[in-house]
């Protein structure tokens, strides 16, 4: 059997990577980046590549540049993908990913110059998927921080700011069900979804298990998340040290949750 053109070998593993991890829509949106791929529109911008060579403190260091660098261009570009940068999210930024004030020119330089525009986000998520494609944790965490930045201006994201995570997740490799759990640990709403008055469906969410879960699945869930999310592990598995906001503020909703489950099932 004949071997698809190089033109399309973008297009259809794009299809079926976003079919297998998030549906028809991922499809969707697989189709859209492979389509970008055989165009070779997923090179990074020359101007950012010079801006990013210019910061030697984290160009001796691969793994921590690529960190560093697909943050802080996600980050302004999601908050681009409305039309408009607020001060909110720009303020959001600076909480979920401190920023040391020896970096603060070099990175601002970076993000103002990301903001120009939404589009060209995909070579930074691809290289963030790939750097870190056996530490999901780390890439939930980046995730979790654009949820926050999105929902800055409020506390249920935009259609536009959904779509755009939603883009980000798959091609981390995240299921349409890791999307919703990530974005409840993140205590953020999606478009469309009001946040429920009954809090026990988020606190199960959070968990990553169903209502029907047993004592010990519970105590199990939990104890897992505690272990994969903890600061000191993600610091250890790459994370700079500024990045770990996100991290402490989701150990306390897990946390929650977790109190908030065994007080639902009579858990002592």
């Amino acid at each position: 059997m004949a071997l698809p053109s190089k033109r399309y070998l973008g297009k259809i593993v794009g299809t079926l990577l976003g079919l297998t991890v998030g549906g028809p829509w991922g499809a969707c949106v697989g189709l859209v980046i492979g389509h970008m791929h055989d165009k070779q529109e997923l090179a990074v911008p020359e101007t950012l590549t010079a801006l990013w060579n210019s910061y030697s403190d984290y160009a001796i260091h691969s793994e921590l540049a690529t960190f560093t660098m697909g943050v802080v261009v996600l980050s302004a570009k999601m908050a681009k993908s409305d039309g408009r940068v607020t001060r909110a999210e720009i303020e959001a930024f600076k909480r979920v990913f401190r920023i040391a004030p020896e970096q603060e020119d070099a990175i601002g330089r970076m993000f103002d110059q990301a903001r120009l525009s939404a589009r060209g986000f995909e070579p930074y998520a691809f290289q963030l998927a790939r750097a870190f494609r056996n530490k999901p944790a780390v890439l939930e965490e980046i995730l979790s921080g654009l949820f926050i930045i999105g929902a800055a201006d409020s506390a249920v994201l935009g259609q536009s700011e959904t779509a755009f995570l939603k883009s980000v997740a798959i091609i981390f490799g995240f299921s349409a069900e890791d999307f919703a759990r990530i974005a409840a640990r993140a205590g953020v709403g999606l478009h469309g979804q009001e946040k429920p008055r009954d809090q026990a469906p988020e606190a199960f969410a959070i968990l990553g298990i169903s209502e029907a879960a047993t004592a010990q699945q519970i105590k199990s869930a939990y104890y897992t998340l505690i272990r994969e999310h903890h600061p000191d592990r993600l610091i250890a598995q790459g994370m700079p040290p500024e990045f770990v906001a996100t991290a402490t503020e989701k150990m306390k909703r897990i946390n929650a949750a977790y109190d908030a489950v065994c007080k639902i099932k009579g858990i002592k």
